[in-house]
């Protein structure tokens, strides 16, 4: 299996599938980089895509401290340079285009497009920040399965989750095998986090911005209001989806990805 060696002694775990114009996908929290697999089966049929385990989270190294956005997002290139890749369309899902947002801001030169599923450029407000410290009590108390489970209705929709229950259990799954110092060091570095809605009108490379419909999290009001901001950017919103948009309809996902992608590359 594929792993970095950081300089700080950890070790990611990514995936490398297909060949052409490469394509690194960021997961969102708390998953791994198995949310991508709908992604990789479909996309490296034309496309080399690379969807790395941030820090903290699946087949990863998960330490006790020393998680931010630019920490993950110096992982990235970090990982690009260990593939030889000089630039690269990177994406990323909820906490992952936050992560986007990080290397558009220390490494734009490396970003030759952009895909952003399901996020937001909006800080943190008081209130975000606090929920965040609750459920890092949580973690360090409970466990992780009281995220699941309180995560999990808003990564699908009620349909979704009544006709297709083993959708459900294997994102739960995936959930669950992330390490608490993973969740915990995740959790701190969201609410760190600095606003990016001053960086959208910066932004000069292409940009495809897809947010599920019945999306609660960062519904598609937040998705418009960056389309708006991102010059020559295009928006898909995916019809009775939620936060994982690309988990719940890939089919409607991969395809704006490859018209999109290709007309980058």
């Amino acid at each position: 299996m594929p792993y970095l060696d950081l300089l700080d002694g950890l070790s990611i775990f990514y995936h490398d599938e297909g060949a052409g114009e490469p394509i690194v996908l960021i997961h969102g929290f708390p998953l791994s980089s198995e949310m991508y697999q709908p992604q990789r089966a479909a996309l490296s049929s034309r496309f080399r895509v690379i969807t790395p385990d941030l820090r903290g989270a699946g087949r990863s190294d998960a330490p006790a401290d020393g998680y931010s956005m630019d920490v993950y997002a110096d992982d990235i290139v970090a990982l690009l340079d260990h593939l030889g890749i000089g630039q690269a369309i990177v994406g990323g899902m909820s906490m992952g285009g936050y992560v986007v947002f990080a290397l558009l801001r220390r490494h734009p030169e490396r970003v030759k497009g952009v895909i952003l599923i399901d996020t937001r450029a909006e800080a943190d407000n008081e209130e975000g920040r606090a929920n965040r410290f609750k459920m890092i009590d949580q973690a360090r108390n409970e466990g992780v399965m009281q995220i699941a489970d309180a995560l999990l209705p808003k990564l699908l929709t009620e349909r979704t989750r009544r006709e297709r229950p083993e959708l459900a259990d294997w994102l739960r799954e995936i959930m669950l095998g992330t390490p608490v110092d993973g969740i915990i060091g995740a959790l701190q570095a969201m609410a760190a986090r600095p606003d990016a809605t001053d960086l959208l009108p910066r932004i000069a490379v292409p940009t495809l911005i897809i947010v599920g419909s019945d999306d609660p999290i960062t519904p598609p009001d937040m998705a418009t209001r960056m389309h708006s901001m991102i010059r020559d950017s295009h928006l898909v919103i995916v019809p009775d989806a939620a936060h994982a948009a690309n988990v719940e309809r890939p089919e409607r996902v991969n395809a704006a990805i490859m018209e999109w992608a290709a007309r980058v590359a």
